[in-house]
């Protein structure tokens, strides 16, 4: 597994690929809890060294099996979670809180159920537009002068915000969307964090699973997933957007490599600074998501897939109104 460096301060050295937990836990319908710990493993065996979570993922249970999963295991993995998003213990979401006081007290029961002394990379989930930056982000600081967090990271950021945040404490990542059909940060996210030095996680690399190719109607998603409801999976934006995943499907066989893989190298490709950190429940899914860090893309391949997928050439937008009011904040 190759390597690469997130913030350019004391840069965190994560593998070029992560494995994004949540669907083991929430969101995606239901999940074998064994066979996600039994990836997790296959994960680290395969020499990927980051793990991504977050206290509402579940509410709370995503953590406490990531922890069980890396349990003997801590030496080289890099556990990253995230606070901001509030839920309660039924799942109903309760709003966005980036208070200091808040910021303890979700630092201190991720490290409980995480059975961690340390966070390695804690980000600030989605930005509380009541708390200013400044203060939420000093709250985080404190938490790597008492060694509970190593590096810090903010989540779906705006640039202004970005700065003024890296201004208070170096951000070592940002995580926001980006895929093939999700190039939004090539607007001017990708130039701020190039600007000051910070590395970017991509999430949904797979266009949450849809540029794979297995999803053609809601009737392909399982119960309580929420995908189905997707504004991309609305009748009206349908028909492109599986026109969009057809046309991955034929470049990636012209190359022999699935649509999985072709996606993730082209993410791959668009700078060592960026780490992608597709989800995956299954052992078999991990391993054909882990070959594309060996795929190498001509400049002919790049540009067909510039030409293909242009930016904001998804039908539909990535989240339900509410969720899209919380992104660039």
């Amino acid at each position: 597994m190759k390597v690469r460096t997130l913030g350019t301060k004391d840069g965190l050295q994560v593998s070029a690929l992560g494995l994004g937990c949540m669907g083991m836990s929430d969101f995606y319908g239901p999940a074998s809890e064994d066979e996600a710990i039994a990836t997790i493993h296959q994960a680290l065996d395969r020499g990927v060294t980051l793990l991504d979570t977050a206290d509402i993922y579940g509410p709370f249970t995503n953590e406490t099996l990531v922890g069980r999963a890396r349990r003997g295991r801590r030496d080289g993995v890099v556990l990253a979670t995230k606070f901001g998003n509030v839920r309660a213990a039924d799942g109903k979401f309760l709003g966005i809180n980036g208070r200091p006081d808040y910021v303890r007290q979700a630092c201190d029961a991720s490290l409980k159920r995480l059975g961690v002394d340390h966070i390695d990379l804690y980000y600030q989930h989605r930005v509380d537009r009541e708390t200013p930056i400044e203060e939420t982000v000093g709250a985080m600081a404190e938490l790597v002068r008492a060694g509970k967090v190593r590096h810090l990271g903010l989540s779906e950021a705006a640039p202004a915000t970005i700065r003024r945040a890296h201004a208070t404490h170096p951000i070592a990542a940002l995580q926001t969307e980006y895929s093939l059909w999700t190039r939004d940060p090539e607007d001017e996210i990708l130039r701020t964090v190039r600007e000051l030095g910070i590395g970017f996680v991509a999430y949904s690399p797979l266009g949450r699973g849809f540029l794979t190719g297995r999803f053609r109607t809601g009737a392909d998603f399982a119960a309580g997933d929420y995908r189905a409801s997707n504004p991309r999976m609305d009748a009206q934006n349908l028909a492109k957007n599986v026109a969009l995943a057809d046309r991955v499907r034929e470049l990636a066989a012209e190359k022999s490599v699935t649509a999985g893989q072709l996606a993730l190298a082209w993410v791959l490709s668009r700078g060592d600074d960026i780490v992608p950190i597709p989800g995956t429940t299954r052992r078999t899914h991990l391993d054909e998501n882990l070959a594309s860090v060996d795929v190498r893309l001509t400049e002919s391949e790049l540009g067909q897939l510039d030409a293909a997928f242009p930016r904001n050439v998804a039908a539909g937008d990535r989240y339900p109104e509410g969720g899209m009011r919380n992104i660039n904040g």
